[in-house]
C-alpha cells in the first residue's frame, strides 16, 4: 500500500471515529433536552403544585386505594398502600384521593386523568361529603360508561374504605353541580358510600338518627368558585 493510500485511510478511520464521539454526544444531549420520562415529569410536577398533605395527627395506616384490576380492566381493585393518615376525616379524605390521582401502581391501571385537582372537600353533619374537582375531571376522563363508571366508584370507594364517618359522595366540577361526568354518568344526585364492615365479634352500635341534611335530590352548589385548597 502507497504512502498517499496509508494516509488517507488514516484520515477515514479517524473521521469514522470522530463521527461515532459525536452520535454519542448527540444523543446524550437529545436525552437531556428530551427530559425525564412521562411518569416521573408527573410526579415531579404534582409534588411542586400539589404537595402531599400532612397534619399533626397524621399516623401510619394500610390504606385501600380502589384503581383498575391488573388482571380485569373494567373492573376496581383494592390495593393496600401504608400511608400516613390524618385523624381529622376531610384531611384523610384528601390524603387517599391525592393518592389515588397521583400513585397508581402502573399507568394502566390509573381511573382519574394525570391532572385531576381536588379543589374543595367538605363533610356536613349528615355524613354527606362534597368533592370539588377542577374542570380537568370532566374534559379529560375518556366518554364512556365504562370510564366515566370506573372514575367516580374508584373515589366512591376509595372514600368509604378508609374515611368510615362518610354515607355519601356528591360530586362537583369547580364548585357547580354538572348533568354527567363526561356525557354518561350521571352527577345530578347522590352516591351512596358503606362504610367496611366491623370485624367479626365487634359489639354493635346503636343505629344512627335520621341524617337531617338534604334529600338526595336536593340540589347543592358550592357558592364562588373556590381556590385550590393548600394542605
Amino acid at each position: 500500500m502507497s504512502r498517499r493510500a496509508k494516509i488517507a485511510l488514516a484520515i477515514l478511520l479517524l473521521a469514522v471515529f470522530a463521527g461515532a464521539l459525536y452520535m454519542r454526544s448527540l444523543r446524550r444531549r437529545v436525552s437531556r433536552l428530551a427530559g425525564p420520562p412521562p411518569a416521573a415529569e408527573e410526579l415531579a410536577r404534582r409534588a411542586v403544585i400539589e404537595p402531599p398533605i400532612s397534619t399533626p395527627t397524621d399516623a401510619p395506616v394500610m390504606a385501600k386505594i380502589f384503581w383498575g384490576s391488573e388482571n380485569a380492566p373494567d373492573r376496581l381493585e383494592p390495593v393496600a398502600v401504608e400511608l400516613p393518615l390524618s385523624a381529622d376525616p376531610v384531611q384523610r379524605s384528601k390524603q387517599v384521593l391525592h393518592t389515588l390521582v397521583a400513585n397508581p401502581p402502573a399507568p394502566d391501571r390509573r381511573t382519574l386523568p394525570a391532572d385531576t385537582t381536588l379543589l374543595a372537600f367538605y363533610i356536613l353533619p349528615d355524613g354527606t361529603a362534597i368533592a370539588d374537582f377542577a374542570d380537568t375531571l370532566a374534559t379529560e376522563t375518556p366518554s364512556g360508561i365504562l370510564s366515566e363508571q370506573m372514575a367516580v366508584d374508584s373515589i366512591a370507594r376509595t372514600l368509604e374504605a378508609n374515611v368510615p364517618v362518610l354515607h355519601r359522595l356528591k360530586i362537583l366540577i369547580h364548585g357547580q353541580e354538572a348533568e354527567t361526568l363526561a356525557g354518561h354518568v350521571d352527577l345530578g344526585g347522590f352516591f351512596s358510600l358503606q362504610p367496611p364492615a366491623a370485624p367479626p365479634g365487634t359489639p354493635a352500635k346503636p343505629a344512627a338518627a335520621a341524617p337531617s341534611g338534604p334529600a338526595p335530590n336536593d340540589k347543592l352548589t358550592v357558592p364562588g368558585s373556590p381556590g385550590k385548597l393548600k394542605p
